[in-house]
């Protein structure tokens, strides 16, 4: 007597929907599991912000250009879709903040702006006497019992004062979450502070015991983040070679979905209807209550911020720029009168990007409250950009070629009251969604290997779903 097997269906085709895809038709295959997988991505194309342009010898990311190599589900997705040995390390550079104009060196020992060595902080000249006198009360605050969320602005200014705060921690949070760090959610993105504080008092003496030298791990000239040497996209076409167990449908949106009974039914943009046991849904957040019929349980997802950014990435002759500092670019505070968010020297960041003798600069803009620059055509992007540029180093020609690349609503704000509100919806969709699952960079992390790790998860609820 044959069983009909059981249907899985994946809403999104980014890095998340992907990973549910490769790593439960792995599942399948390995145990023999009668389920069939059907993957719907509204765009004609795969990979979601992940886009790699190449042209002339130059390897160009549209999205993100990396990720942690200590978040192990990145390098490993790699290595399970066998390209290993195509994994390479950044460079290792100075790093760089503008403030008051000038760039300043990132203190050494710095983490995410928290100094575990006091020498580079002592020496630095990113704060003023007073500033720094304030960080310091840091060694005899007591811990705060607050309970509940706080936003990071609230958690650090009280720690280590202002001008630390608006000089690195800022500029440097800013530059992941594209966000307002007095709105963004403490626990929804670094936990691990608050944790800090709570077990040693000292943010600082907790972030030197806590911290593991990277000497053991890395040499001098291995960064700790990694990439693909095709560009990220090799990695996207690669996941989508193996799907070869799994229907994929590109340039279709999922218009309506239906709870039936156990099953679900999901009306496609193309006037078709697919019938699923199970339902893993990887789209931002905003999509969510239209699919959903706009039930309240999901209102969040109305009301909660998404930030619009750009990158512009140009190309240069080797001789048209000259800097005055050796690095790999640069982030900016907010007090300072740019349009620029940030900069990366990628061909000193990631050498493999960029032929010889040329030089290639990626520039980002746009972030909450600072969004408008990325409505602008292209070219008044460029030439804002290179204006930006110029007063950090002398450009004497035009770039040989531009690329501006636009993403609308696509970084999600973890605001203050995030993770209670995702628990909540998680309780929702157990109780009156069964089999229907959300993943991605709108609920529990933005970076590449996040997303990885909730698609992996989604295929383990999935799994345990259907087994019952």
């Amino acid at each position: 007597m044959s069983t009909k097997k059981k249907k899985v269906v994946i809403i999104g085709g980014g890095i998340t929907g992907l990973s549910a895809a490769f790593y439960l038709q792995k599942e399948i295959i390995e145990k023999q599991l009668s389920i069939e997988i059907t993957l719907i991505e509204a765009s004609p194309r795969l990979g979601g912000k992940i886009q790699t342009i190449h042209r002339d010898g130059y390897v160009i990311e549209r999205g993100p250009d990396s990720f942690l190599e200590r978040k192990t589900s990145g390098p490993q997705l790699v290595k399970d879709v066998g390209l290993s040995d195509e994994l390479v390390n950044n460079a290792v550079g100075r790093s760089y903040v503008l403030v008051k104009d000038q760039l300043h060196p990132i203190p050494a020992g710095a983490v995410m702006g928290i100094p575990t060595k006091m020498s580079p902080f002592i020496s630095t000249g990113l704060f003023s006497l007073p500033g720094k006198m304030r960080a310091a009360a840091d060694f005899v605050l007591p811990s705060n019992k607050v309970t509940g969320d706080q936003s990071l602005g609230q958690f650090f200014r009280r720690r280590l004062g202002d001008e630390v705060v608006e000089n690195l921690i800022e500029p440097l949070l800013s530059g992941i979450y594209a966000g307002d760090i007095d709105k963004l959610s403490l626990m929804s993105t670094f936990p691990q502070f608050y944790k800090v504080e709570q077990e040693h008092r000292s943010l600082i003496l907790g972030m030197r015991k806590t911290t593991p030298s990277n000497a053991a791990k890395h040499t001098p000239s291995k960064g700790i983040f990694q990439t693909v040497k095709g560009g990220l996209q090799s990695l996207v076409d690669a996941i989508e070679s193996k799907l070869d167990q799994t229907t994929l449908i590109k340039g279709t949106k999922v218009a309506d979905i239906h709870k039936i009974d156990n099953q679900y039914e999901l009306k496609l943009s193309n006037g078709t209807i697919q019938l699923a046991d199970a339902v893993v849904m990887t789209t931002p957040h905003f999509t969510v209550p239209q699919m959903l019929n706009n039930e309240p349980e999901f209102a969040y997802f109305k009301e909660m911020p998404a930030t619009s950014v750009a990158t512009v990435a140009m190309a240069f002759t080797e001789d048209a720029v000259k800097m005055d500092k050796e690095g790999t670019g640069f982030v900016i505070s907010r007090n300072e009168d740019y349009t620029m968010t940030a900069c990366t020297w990628t061909h000193k960041k990631w050498p493999h990007s960029t032929p010889k003798g040329k030089v290639l600069l990626r520039a980002y803009v746009g972030k909450a409250g600072h969004e408008a620059i990325v409505e602008q055509p292209d070219e008044e992007i460029i030439q804002t950009v290179l204006h930006d540029l110029m007063q950090k180093m002398e450009i004497t020609a035009k770039p040989e070629f531009s690329y501006v690349t636009r993403w609308k609503q696509s970084m999600p704000q973890y605001n203050v009251g995030h993770i209670e509100k995702i628990k909540s919806i998680q309780k929702t969709l157990d109780t009156q969604y069964p089999g229907l699952y959300l993943a991605g960079s709108s609920y529990e992390g933005i970076g590449i290997p996040d997303c990885i790790d909730q698609g992996k998860q989604a295929v383990q609820e999935v799994l345990k779903h259907i087994g019952k």
